[in-house]
């Protein structure tokens, strides 16, 4: 039996999310079902992180178990041969046993990009959040400051979240704007069903001026999600590298898929120097 990782980049705008559904439309459902197309028999993934509705994935990591030999191009080209066009397999490698798409993970790392204008625009839909308003960057950085390190983030854990524990380290929040979009980077050990779209909320409401920084901190310590911003659109949020011991040799993402991708690139570069 072999273990075979790939390398997930999605378009998550016409999807309900990652996990397979009865429905069958999911990037779970339609990769299983290009894999089974290709290698003429079922092969069921196991997926780093579950993205929600409309959420993208540039870095997403799944393994399965096969007995079938097949080379590492013939599983990016046969597959993707069967997939639609929102969906690719960016690379294929064979892992040893011990490895594990999501149990052997340690960090992962989202982006979220958000148009700031007073008129909404077409070409960016579902590739963006959006809101209409000025935001206060500096104030939404300084709130963000106030995440770090291990904190339990109930506050901004959906209520259908199976996590085992609401405790999470989080690493580092970016916050950087460039012209008329404004950047997040939120790097952690783990996140709980829509933590970042519960922290974008609140951080917006915060850049809106309708809360004071320390608000941020006053959710934290409170835990209760009914006292926290609304869950903000899935539509800016994007997977983006999920973090493997050196053993394993999982290849990078690839950022470069998106137009604002020199930002993120610049993020990662201070995260490496830092």
């Amino acid at each position: 039996m072999r273990r075979i990782a790939l390398g997930i980049q999605y378009d998550g705008t016409a999807f309900c999310g990652w996990q397979s559904q009865p429905h069958g439309k999911t990037v779970q459902d339609e990769l299983e079902r290009a894999l089974r197309e290709f290698a003429l028999t079922p092969l069921h993934t196991v997926v780093a992180g579950r993205t929600d509705t409309g959420v993208h994935g540039l870095g997403q990591v799944v393994h399965f178990d096969t007995e079938l030999d097949r080379t590492d191009f013939s599983w990016v080209r046969g597959t993707n041969a069967f997939l639609p066009r929102t969906i690719a397999v960016q690379w294929a490698k064979p892992m040893p046993e011990p490895f594990h798409a999501r149990f052997s993970a340690f960090e992962r790392t989202y982006y979220y990009a958000l148009y700031v204008h007073p008129v909404r625009s077409p070409m960016l839909d579902g590739r963006v959040g959006w809101i209409h308003t000025p935001l206060d960057v500096d104030a939404m950085r300084a709130a963000a400051a106030m995440l770090i390190g291990v904190h339990d983030f109930s506050a901004f854990r959906s209520s259908e979240c199976q996590a085992k524990t609401p405790v999470k380290h989080m690493y580092q929040i970016d916050v950087r704007q460039q012209g008329d979009f404004v950047h997040f980077r939120f790097r952690a050990n783990a996140f709980l069903h829509h933590m970042v779209r519960n922290l974008m909320g609140c951080l917006v409401a915060i850049g809106r001026g309708r809360h004071p920084v320390d608000w941020m901190a006053e959710i934290l310590a409170g835990r209760n999600r009914t006292h926290a911003a609304p869950t903000f659109m899935p539509d800016g949020l994007y997977l983006a590298q999920v973090a493997y011991p050196a053993e394993f040799d999982v290849p990078a993402a690839q950022l470069n898929s998106v137009p604002w991708s020199t930002v993120w690139n610049d993020l990662d570069t201070d995260a490496q120097s830092t």
